[in-house]
């Protein structure tokens, strides 16, 4: 089933998470997706069901690649609940429905469960669900979740609006309770790695679905409506056999660096590579005898004092990458790659210094949105003219221009928003790093040139990293 909204911020989260543990606790297999390019709300689902979360993303990735992934992990659970984006419609621009929650719906043929955010609404709420219903008549509406309900009356009230004249069956509620509210700040809730969910959340919401929605109907209609996806063999791309070179990639993980697409990291232990996890917060040295480095994206700013202290770390990656050790980074990662941070009190925090550039966080979001790479020079992810898509969404600018210091721009970025080519995508040595966070399964050949150039480094190491 996919869990939609009218709108951001109705609540789909607090329901996915309800639902996922609603079921988890009848010791059903619960797989989570989330629709869109989003790491936090994965997080969350991870925590909850104890499997990865899968992105299913239209404007990303083929319709090929999402049933894939879908078909590939929901075959190995009982249930499958897909957390939407925005609001149920909501997608790259007003015309299409492509990146949106309704496309992903049709495309794997499942029952849409919106949430409604009924405060201070009453018999309006029938127009509300009308609409979404009638809207586009390929989309299977099958039930309808009230949040912020004010009371068991407020409830009657909704109820009755949407029997009057939907179609749609209306499932429970949720109540008005700041304890079912997750912690926000500007890039959306606090990730999952920072806090766990809160005790008292998790409470109120086991509290809430077990009173106020009716888990059997949803059960019921999840078994009725929704059917498997028919994927042809051709869709399924030809797995490469796993080299006996031993390749291994030290992959930065914790509080700092966590957001990372799960297939991502699969296609790349797919074709034979050993992810070796560390912490840039923690660990004084980089895993022993690896061949690259990968850093996610995440929220370095707020660690800078913790990972400004590690210099140990921070001169052992520097060195290596002067001496030619492949890296890979995105968003945080290249903030982490810079000179240093400037936080919005102006407080400097030294990093990696592998760019000659300031990381300055600022208060308004600098950049938001889908963004298409096309490489113009041969790097560690692909060849001149490949294209790989990706997202955009941070809250800092480099305060200086790399190009005039010698460090070369090898994508060319593009996006439906804007009608303006951007140079990006800075190349050191053997090290990348960009904003873009990138979805390797939107270009198959990507993972492939990433493990070519870890061998290459393998086959020519001459330094071995202590422990």
């Amino acid at each position: 089933m996919v869990i939609a909204g009218t709108a951001s911020g109705v609540g789909k989260t607090t329901v996915a998470l309800g639902l996922m543990n609603a079921f988890s606790k009848k010791g059903l297999r619960v797989q989570p997706f989330k629709v869109g390019p989003d790491f936090i709300d994965p997080g969350y689902h991870a925590l909850v069901t104890g499997k990865p979360s899968r992105n299913l993303d239209g404007w990303m990735l083929s319709t090929a690649k999402v049933q894939e992934i879908f078909l590939k992990h929901a075959s190995q659970a009982d249930l499958a609940i897909v957390e939407g984006v925005m609001g149920l419609f909501d997608g790259l621009d007003g015309k299409s429905e492509e990146g949106s929650t309704a496309q992903i719906a049709k495309l794997l043929d499942l029952p849409v469960l919106l949430v409604v955010d009924a405060r201070s609404m009453a018999r309006s709420v029938g127009a509300v669900v009308y609409g979404f219903e009638n809207y586009d008549p390929k989309l299977k509406v099958a039930g309808i979740i009230f949040n912020r309900v004010g009371s068991p009356k407020h409830y009657e009230y909704l109820r009755e609006a949407v029997a009057d004249r939907c179609k749609a069956k209306v499932l429970g509620y949720l109540s008005r309770h700041e304890a079912l509210q997750l912690p926000e700040r500007h890039l959306g809730l606090v990730t999952a790695g920072e806090s766990g969910l809160p005790k008292n959340f998790m409470d109120s919401l086991s509290h809430e679905m077990g009173y106020n929605v009716n888990i059997e109907e949803i059960n019921t209609i999840m078994t009725r409506d929704s059917r498997s996806v028919r994927v042809s063999d051709s869709s399924y791309p030809e797995r490469p056999q796993p080299t006996p070179l031993r390749t291994r990639l030290a992959v930065a993980r914790d509080e700092a660096f966590s957001f990372y697409y799960p297939d991502n990291l699969d296609l790349l232990s797919e074709q034979g590579v050993e992810l070796c996890y560390f912490s840039p917060i923690r660990d004084s040295s980089l895993p022993m005898n690896v061949d690259g480095l990968y850093i996610g994206g995440g929220y370095p700013e707020l660690y800078a004092e913790q990972l400004a202290a590690n210099t140990i770390l921070r001169k052992q990656i520097k060195d290596a990458a002067e001496g030619g050790l492949p890296i890979y980074a995105e968003c945080g990662g290249l903030m982490y790659l810079t000179r240093a941070i400037r936080d919005t009190m102006g407080h400097v925090h030294e990093m990696v210094g592998l760019f000659p550039a300031e990381a300055r966080m600022l208060k308004k979001r600098k950049a938001l949105g889908y963004t298409e790479v096309r490489l113009v020079q041969d790097c560690l992810l692909g060849k001149t003219g490949w294209t790989i898509r990706g997202h955009e969404y941070h809250y800092s600018e480099l305060a200086s221009d790399l190009f005039h210091q010698g460090i070369d721009r090898v994508y060319e970025l593009s996006s439906r928003k804007e009608n303006v080519i951007r140079r990006e995508g800075y190349q050191y040595h053997n090290v990348l790093a960009s904003y873009v966070h990138l979805h390797f399964g939107s270009n198959p050949k990507v993972a492939q040139s990433f493990v070519d150039h870890l061998r290459q480094t393998n086959n020519h190491r001459g330094v071995e990293l202590a422990p």
